[in-house]
């Protein structure tokens, strides 16, 4: 296997850089043909490296006292952020020293400085950030999720010759089934950029893999193999999915607890438990990407821990090792852009 080389935004998110150093650890061991670069403090990241030698050997440090704050608005951080560790994670991607970068920092801020930094693929408006939902189905692929609240018809369409490229190329799916997000499945329903994007998908950007308007419990479905959405309603979703999993899977630990016949039930249902854990845990499905651009960047959720952002770390190996970058141009070169006036 060829070696590859990462770029972490090592102070990125909420417990950094202790869990950014731990998930390269963990990531090290599944992937031994990574190399990692880690942006941030040398102060703050050696004593933690001292403590991994292992990953020690496949890291080197990059220096830098000047870190994104989480608050930070995109544009501040675009003007006042050349310097950081965030910045000059995507800077390794752009220059070609890395082939991926991954941060947990701020969204608004890394969708910001990755546009800047990498550009946009040609056709593409906007970036859209992607992930994987567990569905009763498999999985699925939904975007936007966050980085464009307010979006036009034209991103919408854009949006999905993404995600139908995405889920070509990771999914493995030779003609994936699109979905608009809407508040029902009739026609009328919506408000007009849905309309408008789903009669231009539906008579050539997609054809027959256009679907037409999906609902919110058809996410969890599977209804489609790409959900999109706007921005604002697609980070709703996501942020309500990881909660309901959250207390679900609460419920389920407080009803075991609740006598001593549940007890027993829990000793043999355990195995069973265990796997639906995994199957609903938030961690599993950590790493977004953002999709649209003309280099590879990696959104891990700010709160995750260790196995969190090496699982995100693992959407970055798999992007580069599955060579996404050059199936998505070639994807969406095939394909005429659609004309739209926006809504």
């Amino acid at each position: 296997m060829t070696r590859i080389t990462l770029a972490l935004d090592a102070m990125g998110g909420d417990h950094a850089p202790e869990v950014v150093v731990k998930g390269a650890e963990i990531a090290r061991e599944r992937f031994p043909f990574v190399d990692f670069l880690l942006f941030g403090p040398k102060s703050a990241i050696e004593p933690l490296l001292a403590r991994a030698p292992k990953l020690a050997k496949v890291a080197t440090i990059r220096h830098t006292d000047v870190v994104v704050a989480a608050d930070a608005k995109p544009s501040i951080a675009l003007r006042q952020g050349r310097g950081s560790s965030m910045r000059l994670a995507l800077d390794a991607v752009a220059e070609g020293e890395a082939q991926a970068a991954v941060s947990a920092g701020n969204t608004g801020a890394l969708m910001a400085m990755a546009k800047f930094a990498l550009r946009t693929l040609p056709g593409v408006d906007r970036p859209a950030i992607a992930s994987f939902f567990p569905t009763a189905r498999g999985e699925s692929v939904m975007l936007d999720l966050g980085a464009n609240v307010d979006c036009d018809a034209r991103n919408l369409v854009q949006f999905a010759q993404l995600g139908d490229a995405f889920a070509r190329s990771v999914l493995g799916l030779s003609r994936p089934s699109v979905g608009l997000l809407n508040v029902g499945a009739e026609d009328q329903k919506g408000r007009e950029e849905l309309r408008i994007a789903a009669q231009v998908l539906r008579d050539g950007a997609l054809g027959a893999q256009f679907l037409g308007f999906v609902e919110g419990d058809d996410i969890a479905a599977g209804t489609v193999d790409v959900v999109v959405t706007d921005g604002f309603t697609g980070n709703v979703a996501l942020k309500t999915a990881e909660g309901t999993a959250r207390l679900i899977s609460g419920f389920l630990k407080d009803s075991f607890r609740a006598s001593l016949l549940a007890k027993i039930g829990y000793i043999f249902a355990r195995p069973a438990f265990a796997k639906f854990r995994e199957r609903v845990d938030p961690r599993r499905y950590n790493g977004a990407i953002l999709l649209g651009l003309n280099g590879i960047a990696v959104k891990s959720h700010g709160g995750t821990d260790a196995l969190g952002f090496a699982n995100a770390v693992g959407v970055a190996v798999d992007m580069v090792v599955h060579g996404f970058l050059d199936r998505i141009r070639g994807d969406l070169a095939a394909d005429t852009p659609p004309v739209v006036a926006a809504s």
